[in-house]
């Protein structure tokens, strides 16, 4: 278990220093010390170099200072609660989250999931069990290597898009929802941007089921699309229409 120097930073006990180099890095954040000492004594135990946080604020050190793998997350913490912290380490496209909670409510449970979480375990639970979970989002990770060619995360005008996770993220952080249309739709426009698409091309590209569609189900969702973008550079709308061409997604897009 990680403890802190007189500057509150991390310093690692003699447990850590038998760890091998490449150990993966869990964050715990949660308010309760106890909780913090017991998970984390279990999870050095098992291998993993273990640092803790009391809430946001020293979670946003510990993310600062080390590269943190995974973040274990309880969701009822005074002051910013852990759906909050959740929402902002969407910014954070490497880094995977496990929420704990006590209330353990499908409710709880699938808001997190939107959020961003990568998983949830309700409280209490069987630190056996939590540590099952860390194993095996440790191999998703392992077996989803980033590849260059096809990036986690596409950014434009502030907007963030992670298409790992089917998520869209306005320039203040908050997580817009899309349906599954639109959000086939916006990426199709982001692996295109500045080219001009007829109808039939974005049709095509949507993963609808067999039924047959018309154009008019792209223009709706161009429509909606719009509606969540808002403006663009110079009071444009961001995907702009062509009559008797198409639509064109006029803005720069970079890859992350």
């Amino acid at each position: 278990m990680s403890t802190r120097d007189t500057n509150g930073r991390a310093r690692p006990t003699v447990s850590e220093h038998l760890l091998l180099d490449n150990a993966p890095n869990i964050l715990i954040v949660d308010d309760d010390p106890g909780v913090r000492s017991e998970l984390g004594a279990y999870i050095t135990e098992n291998g993993y170099r273990v640092f803790d946080a009391a809430d946001g604020v020293q979670m946003d050190r510990m993310l600062d200072e080390h590269d943190i793998h995974i973040v274990l997350l309880d969701i009822m913490m005074p002051g910013e609660d852990g759906l909050s912290i959740c929402r902002r380490l969407g910014a954070h496209p490497k880094l995977n989250v496990i929420l704990l909670s006590a209330k353990g409510t499908d409710v709880d449970r699938i808001i997190g999931l939107e959020l961003g979480a990568d998983d949830y375990l309700p409280k209490p639970f069987n630190p056996r069990e939590l540590l099952a979970h860390i194993r095996a989002l440790l191999r998703r990770r392992s077996a989803r290597p980033d590849d260059p060619d096809k990036p986690r995360d596409h950014c434009f005008l502030g907007w963030r898009v992670r298409r790992a996770r089917h998520q869209l993220f306005a320039p203040d952080g908050v997580l817009i929802p899309l349906s599954v249309g639109e959000f086939q739709l916006l990426t199709t426009f982001l692996d295109n941007p500045r080219r001009v698409l007829n109808r039939a091309s974005l049709l095509e590209a949507l993963s609808l089921d067999d039924k047959p569609y018309s154009s008019r189900v792209v223009d709706t969702l161009v429509c909606r699309l719009r509606k969540k973008l808002g403006l663009g550079d110079g009071g444009e709308d961001i995907i702009l229409t062509l009559r008797s061409e198409g639509y064109m997604f006029n803005a720069a897009v970079t890859r992350q």
